[in-house]
């Protein structure tokens, strides 16, 4: 049979129903008119192809039908650092995104890099070291680059992406000290480039509806929260356990998704902070860098959140926010993957623990896509830089309020104005 006379699924389509029409009454029967979008093959709207929903009154409604954008037209992004995270999560995380491409690799490791580019279709001509900096700015491609190096290195890194006119997203933490952090923003104000930095749970659907329900009153108040993330660490020399490159422990590797995630669901900033770091003496891992810290926050709310993270326990990441008529609680909160939100509360004269669904999100893509938006429509990036300077203004809080064994009063930076999400910029878009 040749593509001719082959029928397509849509022509069988069409077969049946005029036998359909036909078989009635003996006769055939005028065809109804079409609905405005058919069915199964849809029809070009706002240009993207809307399907109406085929789903019953008892099943959730489907998600719109992804509308990627053209390659030509997606953010080009060079990726800079080849390590564990930017091979196992980040590279295969473009394969998700709507807004963005991998344009180019930077790396310290000529062999690892090219092996990478080839893996990812990317010409030679792509392939950049850290020396290469002029090159990558001539690089017409490359409107952004992904900075995912040791800490220590961030606040050098991110000058050189400026000054080479690229965009900038940032890993958190931002860097090794507020010191550096404020380097950063003014290198990319000089260069009249966006800095972002990557808090990819601010990004993830059960994250976001966490913050919701805090700030809707929807089930009362909020009064306490408690955060913990932990995880045993091995390999002795990996560079997270030397200060110069990670700046810390658990506390701003891990235990910045306590600190960062409290902060964004309220959308205030604590004013007290206390706090303990404890490592075990004979462990030679932590002889640069603590094992395990413990902090609480007080918010001018007079909402108490306690944390608690540590490189020595089994994993756990954990989230429950506590308000006057519920326990919010979000399971595997920090984690790549597998989150999930429970919601106890009074149901009459029972107590209820309901789940709230979420279609599974990467969350490297939703950020990184955010991120290119914002690029594309000229936005300010709703994790910016600030947001990762007062992360570390933070954190060295707690560091002196765990030295001296005194409370520490802390407060929002200085000149942020007031209200909500004073370090933060406009609302991500919902991932569809």
């Amino acid at each position: 049979m040749t593509d001719d006379t082959r029928l397509s699924r849509r022509n069988l389509l069409a077969a049946g129903g005029a036998l359909a029409g036909a078989a009635v009454g003996g006769a055939a029967q005028a065809a109804p008119a079409a609905p405005a979008v058919p069915a199964d093959t849809g029809a070009v709207q706002g240009g993207r192809v809307m399907f109406p929903n085929w789903r019953g009154s008892g099943d959730r409604p489907p998600a719109p039908t992804p509308a990627p954008q053209p390659p030509d037209q997606r953010v080009g992004y060079c990726v800079v650092g080849l390590g564990r995270l930017s091979l196992d999560e980040i590279l295969p995380a473009f394969g998700a995104t709507k807004r963005s491409r991998l344009a180019a690799v930077m790396s310290g490791s000529p062999d690892k890099a090219k092996l990478v580019a080839r893996q990812y279709g990317l010409p030679e001509e792509a392939v950049y070291g850290y020396d290469a900096w002029d090159r990558l700015k001539a690089n017409p491609n490359v409107q952004a680059v992904y900075i995912v190096t040791p800490n220590g290195v961030h606040r050098d890194n991110v000058a050189a992406a400026a000054a080479a006119g690229k965009q900038v997203l940032c890993e958190k933490p931002m860097a090794t000290s507020s010191q550096e952090c404020r380097d950063m923003i003014a290198a990319c104000a000089k260069a009249n480039v966006k800095l972002m930095i990557a808090y990819r749970c601010q990004y993830e659907p059960h994250n976001r509806a966490v913050i919701r329900i805090a700030r809707s009153g929807e089930f009362g108040r909020p009064r306490m929260i408690q955060a913990f993330n932990g995880q045993t660490t091995g390999l002795p020399e990996q560079w997270r356990l030397r200060k110069p490159l990670a700046g810390g422990g658990s506390l701003p590797d891990i235990g910045l998704y306590c600190l960062n995630t409290t902060r964004a669901v309220l959308g205030e900033e604590p004013d007290l902070i206390q706090a303990q770091v404890h490592s075990p003496p004979d462990d030679p891992k932590f002889r640069e860098v603590e094992e395990t810290v413990s902090f609480t926050m007080r918010f001018p709310s007079g909402v108490v959140a306690q944390c608690l993270t540590s490189y020595g326990v089994y994993e756990a990441r954990s989230l429950t926010l506590h308000t006057t008529n519920a326990a919010i609680d979000l399971q595997n909160a920090f984690a790549y993957e597998g989150q999930r939100l429970y919601i106890g509360h009074k149901d009459g004269k029972n107590a209820a623990r309901d789940e709230k669904v979420f279609g599974a999100k990467n969350q490297f893509a939703l950020e990184m896509d955010h991120f290119s938006r914002c690029i594309q429509e000229n936005l300010r990036p709703r994790t910016p830089g600030e947001e990762g300077l007062q992360d570390q203004v933070l954190m060295e809080a707690i560091y002196e309020a765990a030295r001296t064994g005194a409370a520490v009063k802390v407060g929002p930076p200085v000149g942020a104005g007031s209200g909500l999400d004073v370090t933060r910029g406009p609302e991500p878009e919902e991932p569809s």
